[in-house]
């Protein structure tokens, strides 16, 4: 288990294999467990750095008030920690948020960007969405209800043909051990709700890979379409996936990611 502090704020992260560094950022009430289905193919040919965000997984929960700025900072101050002087960056959903915010204001620390299944601003029909999430929470819906709510937004409908695959995971879900708290869920919530790159995304210069699951329903293409001006970037759409693209179809994401990065080597 390794921390690193930055402002005073006590931050987890792992590390796994050799190579290039590729530094993971996950998404919303997600920390670096939620990359498993890809971290032992993708450490045989980078060297893997996953974190955990800020009020998730071992991290502080300190986060009130949390901008995704604040989060790129602890990005940051991870790379200088590990002595990195240039990272390839991915990031998932509000950890695509994070990744850009990171890209634009550390521009040094750089190499390639991999953006997934994320936008630049939370559209009016998604923050009623996520505000219908903490209502369920603070009018005491069941969690097992409210996991499966939201794995409705996160898997392809393939996922619920099998009952006892879907059980499955809401009891991990509620059975895991560092699972977020909802306090640090509804402040990551009004985060995400806070972001708007629209203005800064022109001002993404590395080398981008856009990737979206062709099923995805939560940020759409019409969510994902603003991405498509930035700067020498490329959109691949992966078939059979959702939102959770590294679940739903982990071996076409190892792929694009593999052959993205591996064109500049």
């Amino acid at each position: 288990m390794s921390y690193f502090t930055n402002k005073h704020h006590k931050i987890y992260y792992e590390e796994r294999g050799e190579g290039d560094p590729l530094l993971m950022i996950a998404g919303l009430a997600s920390d670096s467990q939620s990359w498993l289905p890809v971290i032992v193919p993708l450490s045989k040919r980078f060297r893997l750095i996953t974190i955990d965000n800020r009020g998730t997984g071992r991290s502080d929960s300190d986060n009130n008030d949390l901008t995704i700025d604040d989060l790129a900072g602890d990005v940051a101050a991870l790379i200088n920690h590990l002595g990195i002087e240039k990272v390839n960056i991915l990031g998932h959903s509000m950890g695509g948020m994070i990744a850009m915010s990171f890209a634009v204001n550390y521009p040094e620390l750089v190499d390639n960007l991999i953006l997934v299944a994320t936008t630049v601003k939370a559209g009016s029909r998604n923050i009623m969405l996520f505000n219908s999430w903490l209502e369920m929470l603070d009018n005491g819906m069941k969690k097992e209800s409210w996991f499966k709510n939201i794995y409705y937004w996160l898997f392809t409908p393939s996922f619920f043909n099998d009952e006892q695959l879907v059980e499955q995971a809401v009891k991990m879900s509620l059975n895991y051990r560092f699972i977020q708290s909802d306090e640090s869920f509804k402040n990551q919530i009004q985060t995400i709700v806070r972001f708007d790159f629209v203005e800064s995304v022109a001002k993404l210069n590395a080398r981008t890979l856009i990737m979206r699951g062709e099923n995805d329903i939560l940020f759409n293409k019409e969510c994902t379409d603003d991405l498509s001006s930035v700067t020498n970037s490329h959109t691949v759409i992966i078939p059979d996936a959702a939102h959770s693209v590294h679940m739903d179809n982990p071996a076409a994401f190892i792929k694009e990611v593999t052959d993205f990065l591996s064109d500049e080597l």
